[in-house]
């Protein structure tokens, strides 16, 4: 098991910045993959974010540019350092780690982005 504890959500104007971090605990040795996916309303969830441990990354094209993720597998964590953002990325953001082809998932943090 692999529980998730995602931090670092709130409001923030059009073109702001925020960064999101997530901890990771337990069987976290068997981590392959840990990410961000969002689900804005009446939306489905959809990646936004990924990075392997050996640090392979793969990002939505939406946030290409704008959105850099991070990974420190010394301390499990994650993070997704977001800019220039738009009233489109207004969304719960979860974190996701994948051990094989089991995903688990955070509670999620809501984002908004609005003036």
């Amino acid at each position: 098991q692999v529980q998730l504890v995602e931090s670092g959500g709130g409001l923030v104007q059009p073109g702001g910045s925020l960064r999101l971090s997530c901890a990771a605990s337990g069987s976290i040795s068997s981590l392959y993959r840990m990410g961000w996916y969002r689900q804005a309303p009446g939306k489905q969830r959809e990646l936004v974010a990924t990075m392997t441990v050996v640090g392979t990354t793969n990002y939505a094209d939406s946030v290409k540019g704008r959105f850099t993720i991070s990974r420190d597998n010394a301390k499990n964590t994650v993070d997704l350092q977001m800019i220039s953002l738009k009233p489109e990325d207004t969304a719960v953001y979860y974190c996701n780690g994948r051990v094989s082809i089991v995903d688990y998932w955070g509670k999620g943090t809501l984002v908004t982005v609005s003036s």
